[in-house]
């Protein structure tokens, strides 16, 4: 079943389901800013609570549910449950076993009444340490509790009503809501929409993507799969207007049909038209990766991509094999375009990975140290880009695992795909022996993203330019198969719904990766100098 979206030429209503507009109360005017001031630093993201997302109008309508996102224990993959994806409306999520908040049941208030309630009544203490009693990060287990398990889950928890574990609703706020929720809770959100002159530099974008062609289709394919995380802006548009790429079954000047597939590169089954789509709902942080869009960034892709005379013989297909080697699937493409392209924005591409797809989770989070700084090798001395034949030689071992998620498999996976990358890294050790010894001059410096500092927090992580803070005990130097296959291993390929077999696989071959960053920063350092890195490392 697909759904129909919004587009840059129509309104999207976010009803829900909900009862027409109250003539004295406004969900967007006195509703969403309470939920935003209160309620979307828990409530917003995978790790929202109970999957109660509370950015939009849509999110609240959707409710709650008992499933988590985050379940590195789990022997099956989860159905995905990502907001303005795969589902719209409030009876579409219920069949996929969220339940309402908002609503009545009988001669009880709405689940969210009630917990509010339940706030008001127990405030805690102003500016005091909270009771030990109340567990919050990462080790919290949420209840979730149900309307008809409400009595009990106050019995149990009387201080842990709603907003949890921040200053509490003022009066007003409180009574806002209230008279909100007994109203039956309705919602008049209405569908971002872009101003005029977005909507023309929407579609000339949306052109450049969709261009006639099979050097074009297989370009606009690797840019989609390159973009598809990014809140993409105009330097000359709205402020606060995002917008993403998706994929949809209809041209431009078309509704979006969207094509809601649980990876940016699985197969879509039918046509594909890339469209840009306004993002909706309150912008937090976790997931707000900015990409400006430009006419001068128009121009550098198409000198990057549209010039010379490379030829498409044949467009690849999708499947398991596909996502596990982009090298292979996109080797039409001129490795200098393609790397170059990464470089240009190698802040996003660092800040994917590192910040998204997992929003916040300490297992995500446990791979890298506490601060490292991130360096590029230049590609022109880059084997992978200057010499062909090495690039022939070394393609096919650079498959990454995890498309294969059977959970008896996982070992044998796991050791195929680890001889797959020691055969790689041998190679590559050999070829780069007959070159020049490396130096700092070997490093590319073409921008202000050439010099990266990424900031773990314990359970999420940061990326900022420059070289900040002291010199720390580890450093990444990427080259363009490094930088490629973290990408993918962590943004396109990762699967937050994905099975035990999945993320360990993308955990154990990260390491790898994140190893041969490592080492190759090594190789700039004096020789009698690497063991005693190693052995502090």
């Amino acid at each position: 079943m697909s759904y129909r979206v919004v587009t840059s030429l129509l309104m999207l209503f976010l009803s829900g389901g909900a009862a027409a507009q109250g003539p004295d109360i406004s969900y967007v005017r006195d509703i969403q800013p309470i939920f935003t001031e209160k309620c979307v630093a828990c409530h917003a993201c995978y790790d929202s609570a109970c999957q109660l997302n509370l950015g939009s109008g849509e999110g609240a309508a959707r409710g709650a549910t008992k499933a988590p996102v985050y379940d590195g224990e789990r022997s099956q993959a989860a159905a995905p449950t990502r907001l303005f994806y795969d589902a719209f409306g409030k009876r579409a999520w219920q069949q996929k076993g969220f339940y309402s908040v908002l609503d009545a049941q009988g001669s009880q208030a709405a689940l969210m009444a009630r917990m509010l309630e339940l706030g008001h009544r127990t405030p805690l203490q102003p500016n005091a340490k909270l009771p030990e009693d109340i567990v919050l990060g990462l080790n919290r287990e949420n209840m979730c509790a149900m309307p008809a398990e409400f009595n009990g889950y106050a019995t149990s928890h009387p201080k842990e009503g709603m907003p949890l574990a921040v200053t509490g609703l003022t009066d007003q706020q409180y009574q806002t809501l209230q008279r909100w929720l007994a109203s039956g809770a309705p919602i008049d959100e209405r569908g971002l929409l872009p101003s005029a002159k977005e909507a023309l530099q929407v579609v000339q974008w949306e052109n450049l993507l969709n261009a006639p062609g099979a050097r074009e289709s297989l370009v606009g394919r690797w840019l989609f799969e390159h973009w598809f995380l990014a809140h993409l802006y105009f330097k000359d548009g709205e402020p606060g207007h995002f917008f993403q790429w998706v994929r949809s079954r209809t041209p431009t000047g078309q509704p979006i049909d969207l094509i809601n597939t649980r990876r940016p590169n699985d197969d879509p089954g039918t046509q594909v038209y890339y469209r840009l789509w306004p993002v909706q709902g309150v912008i937090v942080h976790k997931t707000h990766i900015t990409y400006p869009l430009s006419t001068a960034k128009m121009a550098r892709i198409k000198s990057l991509f549209y010039s010379g005379n490379w030829q498409v013989n044949a467009l690849p297909g999708y499947g398991p094999e596909r996502r596990a080697n982009p090298f292979t699937t996109f080797e039409a493409i001129p490795a200098q375009a393609r790397y170059q392209f990464m470089l240009d924005n190698a802040e996003y591409f660092v800040r994917t990975f590192i910040r998204g797809p997992v929003c916040r989770g300490q297992i995500a989070t446990d791979v890298i140290r506490d601060n490292f700084w991130a360096l590029f090798q230049a590609p022109e001395h880059d084997l992978y880009i200057t010499d062909p034949n090495y690039r022939g030689q070394v393609t096919p071992l650079l498959a990454m695992p995890g498309q294969n998620d059977d959970v008896g498999s996982v070992l044998s996976l796991w050791h195929a795909y680890r001889d797959k990358r020691n055969e790689y890294e041998a190679l590559r050790r050999d070829s780069y022996a007959d070159l020049p010894a490396p130096s700092w001059s070997t490093l590319w410096a073409g921008n202000d993203n050439a010099l990266l500092s990424i900031f773990r927090h314990f359970d999420s992580a940061s990326v900022s330019k420059g070289l900040i803070g002291d010199v720390p005990q580890t450093m990444w130097l990427f080259d363009y198969p490094l930088l490629e296959r973290t990408y993918y291993q962590l943004a396109v390929n990762f699967d937050v719904f994905g099975n035990v077999s999945h993320q360990a696989q993308t955990r154990l071959y990260f390491d790898l990766i994140r190893n041969g960053a490592e080492q190759n920063f090594l190789r700039l350092m004096p020789a009698d100098s690497r063991d005693g890195y190693l052995d502090d490392w």
